[in-house]
Formats: C-alpha cells, sequence, structure tokens
C-alpha cells in the first residue's frame, strides 16, 4: 500500500517574505503539474514558475520550485518545495490547491522527520539532532545538534555496538568451541575489550549532564531578603532594566523572569 501524500508548511509560520511549503509522497510529482501547468523541473536544480489554482486557472503566485525524486530527498520520496512569498493568504491559497490533487493531505507535526527516518534517510539520535537544531537559540545549542544531526553521536554508538560484538564473539568462541584448535584464551582477550567500553560509557554519561545543561539550560531563582539587591544582580546580568530598583522595600512583588545567555549555557 502506498503511502499518502501530505503537504504542510516546512518554513516558520506567521509573516515572512519567503515561505516554504514542502510536499512528500507518491503524488507529490502530480501535484506539483497541476500546481503550475508545466512538467516536472530537472531534479536539485531552482526553477522559477507561476503557481494557479487546478481547473480554474486562477493565478496564485510565483516563485522558485525544487524537485527532489525518490530516493534523493529529505524524507527519501518524491519531494517538491514550493518556495512562495510568505502572505499568509499566499500560503493558504497553495496548500488548499496542492490538497485538490487525489491522494494528498495534510502532514501531521513532524511526519515529514518521521518518514525520513522510516525510510532510513536518518537515525532517532540524527532526528533528535536536527530537532534541537531547530530549537537552538545559543551558539553552543547550535554547535552541539549540529554534531548529533550529522551523526556523530551515531558514529559513536556503531563504534560501541561493534566492540560488544568483537567481545562476544571472542566469548562464544572459547564456550561452542572447547576442544577446537584456537588461540588460547580468547576470553580473556574480551576483558580489556569490555572494560574500555565501560570507561568510554561512564565518560559518555558524565558529559552527557552537561549536554543536557547546553540543550535545556538551567532554572535559577535569585531569593533574599527586602532590599538585599536581588533586582539590581538580576539587571546586571540582564543588562537592563528588567527590574525596578528602589531603596523602598518590597518594591518588586510580582516573579520577575529573564531569558540570558551566560558562557553559552541558556
Amino acid at each position: 500500500m502506498k503511502p499518502d501524500t501530505i503537504v504542510a508548511l516546512a518554513s516558520g509560520a506567521g509573516r515572512a517574505g519567503v515561505a516554504v511549503i514542502r510536499v512528500s509522497g507518491p503524488a507529490a510529482g502530480a501535484a506539483l503539474r497541476a500546481l503550475t501547468d508545466r512538467e516536472l523541473p530537472k531534479p536539485r536544480h531552482a526553477a522559477r514558475m507561476a503557481f494557479c489554482a487546478p481547473n480554474g486557472g486562477v493565478s496564485l503566485d510565483d516563485g522558485i520550485v525544487l524537485w527532489f525524486p525518490a530516493p534523493a530527498s529529505f524524507t527519501g520520496e518524491d519531494v517538491a518545495e514550493l518556495h512562495v512569498h510568505g502572505g499568509q493568504a499566499v500560503i493558504a491559497a497553495i496548500v488548499e490547491a496542492v490538497l485538490s490533487a487525489p491522494g494528498v493531505r495534510i502532514a501531521e507535526p513532524g511526519e515529514f522527520t518521521r518518514r525520513a527516518f522510516e525510510n532510513g534517510k536518518l537515525d532517532l539520535a540524527e532526528a533528535e539532532g536536527l530537532a534541537d537544531l531547530v530549537d537552538a537559540e545559543t551558539e553552543g545549542q547550535r554547535r552541539q545538534a549540529l554534531r548529533q544531526r550529522r551523526g556523530a553521536l551515531s558514529a559513536l554508538y556503531d563504534s560501541w555496538r561493534e566492540r560488544l560484538i568483537e567481545a562476544a564473539a571472542l566469548i562464544e568462541a572459547e564456550i561452542d568451541f572447547p576442544d577446537e584448535e584456537l588461540p588460547d584464551a580468547l576470553a580473556a582477550r574480551a576483558g580489556p575489550l569490555l572494560t574500555s567500553l565501560a570507561a568510554d560509557l561512564g565518560h559518555h554519561l558524565n558529559d552527557a549532564h552537561r549536554g543536557e545543561r547546553i540543550r535545556d539550560g538551567y532554572r535559577i531563582a535569585i531569593i533574599g531578603p527586602p532590599n538585599a539587591g536581588k533586582s539590581s544582580l538580576l539587571n546586571a546580568l540582564a543588562q537592563r532594566e528588567a527590574a525596578i530598583v528602589s531603596e523602598i522595600p518590597g518594591t518588586t512583588r510580582d516573579v520577575v523572569e529573564v531569558r540570558l545567555v551566560l558562557a553559552g549555557f541558556p
């Protein structure tokens, strides 16, 4: 059974100069032909096209089209990306026109990434890195998310798996073939492998806590008696007048929240 073809706004919501609408699935090519009344553009080359409502021919907008035939696409399916003007009316009209094609529906949240995972275009660690990259607000978050998106974490886990397989093979060979002419103390050779792996795992777990802090940040409360300088300290950290400073005790009665980035940590 062929999957549905899905469409959704791939860029950020809200008014913008340019919006990107992504269509993915077996009917993406047919939907693009109906929308442009032209043949599909050369794969992975930008082409300027006019967009019209199917059947009626009403002009909707003009913009840039990118065509990615399967499997060389983000999702591993046929994918069309429409770069259009970012007004809400334009986006709504083009999405509605694409939905008029048979077999096309609105994508569920995260469905493009889910299909990429299901089609082997990225693994779970890379998918998490992609989500973190989209949410990154600091330079540290960006660097960490990009490393994970590019497969650094996956490569590390793969190397651990290979070492476990090697250690298991050594142990099983000595158990299963005790009378064969095998090198002596095969199982003993697995010891250093497992010891080294355990050390690497411990180091990784310790480093993971730092990674969580870079990704999630800290929530810190400044508390103290009246007129202790809490508002002044907050303003100094924020480098702006986030809280009222006064000699009168109890001036700041409501909770004041400020988002900061200090030494790369949010």
